[in-house]
C-alpha cells in the first residue's frame, strides 16, 4: 500500500485508517492515531524507530496492568456514574477523556470504588476550573482533567484527608476535601449531590472499617527502619507523599 492511498489497514490493531496515519519505517507497516495515542503519543513514540511487535507489546502491557477489574476502566468510570446519576460533564466524549487521565495514573493493587463528576476548585457558578473526573480507590481520591492544552492529574492518599464536608446551596451543592495542603471545593449536580456525598462517606467509612478489621486479624512483622524507609520511599516515587513527609519519617525512623 503506497503513501496516497485513501484507505490502509493499521497494521498494530488491523483497523482501517484514512490519510490521517503514520508510517513504521522498521515494520514497513502503518499505524493509525488511536494506536499512536494509546501508547504513549508521538512524545513518547519514534515511529522510524519502533516495530509494530514493540507497539503491540507496550499496549498489552498497559492491558495487563488494568487486569480484569472492569471500573479500572474510563469507559466503565463513565458508565457508573451515568447510571448512578453522579454526573455527566460536558458530554460523553469528554467524559471518558478526562476519566483516561485517572485510568493511566492508577497504581499497581489500586481498585475504583466509586466515581463522579463535579467542578473543580469552584469559587461561584462562573469562577471555576471546569469539569474534572474523581475517583475514590482503596488508596486514594484521584483528580483528572484532560482538556485541548494537555491534561491535569492529582491524588490524595486517604490518610491525608483531614475532612470532607457538604453543603447544598441554590444551584449546586458543594463537596469540600481539606488535606493538610489545600482545601478542594467541588460543585456537584445539586439534583445528585447529596447522594454523592452519601456514597463517598460510605466507601470511606467501609475503607476504614475494612482496615481496623484487617489489623486486629493479622500479626504484626517484625521491620527494620530500613524496611521502613524502603515502603515510605515508594510511596515518595508513587507521589502518594511528598518529599517533605518523607525526609520527616525518614529522620523519625532513623532517630536523628
Amino acid at each position: 500500500m503506497g503513501f496516497f492511498d485513501r484507505k490502509v489497514i493499521c497494521g498494530v490493531c488491523n483497523e482501517e485508517v484514512g490519510l490521517n496515519r503514520f508510517k513504521l519505517k522498521k515494520s514497513d507497516a502503518w499505524l493509525c492515531p488511536g494506536c499512536l495515542k494509546q501508547a504513549g503519543g508521538a512524545a513518547v513514540i519514534n515511529v522510524n524507530k519502533i516495530t509494530v511487535e514493540e507497539i503491540q507489546a507496550i499496549l498489552q502491557k498497559k492491558e495487563d496492568k488494568l487486569g480484569d477489574d472492569p471500573m479500572s476502566r474510563a469507559e466503565n468510570m463513565y458508565s457508573y456514574c451515568k447510571e448512578n446519576k453522579f454526573g455527566s460533564g460536558f458530554n460523553e466524549k469528554w467524559g471518558v477523556k478526562h476519566f483516561k487521565v485517572l485510568q493511566d495514573n492508577l497504581i499497581h493493587g489500586e481498585k475504583v470504588l466509586m466515581t463522579f463528576i463535579g467542578l473543580h476548585n469552584y469559587q461561584s457558578t462562573t469562577k471555576h476550573d471546569s469539569n474534572y473526573a474523581y475517583a475514590i480507590t482503596n488508596k486514594r481520591i484521584l483528580f483528572g482533567q484532560k482538556s485541548l492544552t494537555g491534561e491535569k492529574f492529582k491524588a490524595v492518599n486517604h490518610e491525608r484527608i483531614n475532612d470532607i464536608t457538604f453543603n447544598k446551596g441554590m444551584v449546586f451543592g458543594v463537596l469540600t476535601i481539606d488535606t493538610p495542603q489545600e482545601k478542594f471545593n467541588i460543585a456537584l449536580d445539586k439534583a445528585s449531590a447529596s447522594s454523592i456525598n452519601s456514597e463517598i462517606h460510605a466507601v470511606l467509612d467501609n475503607l476504614k472499617s475494612s482496615n481496623v478489621q484487617e489489623g486486629f486479624s493479622q500479626p504484626v512483622a517484625n521491620t527494620s527502619a530500613a524496611d521502613e524507609i524502603v515502603k515510605f520511599k515508594g510511596l515518595l516515587d508513587a507521589g502518594i507523599i511528598t518529599p517533605e513527609e518523607f525526609d520527616a519519617k525518614k529522620k523519625q525512623l532513623l532517630g536523628l
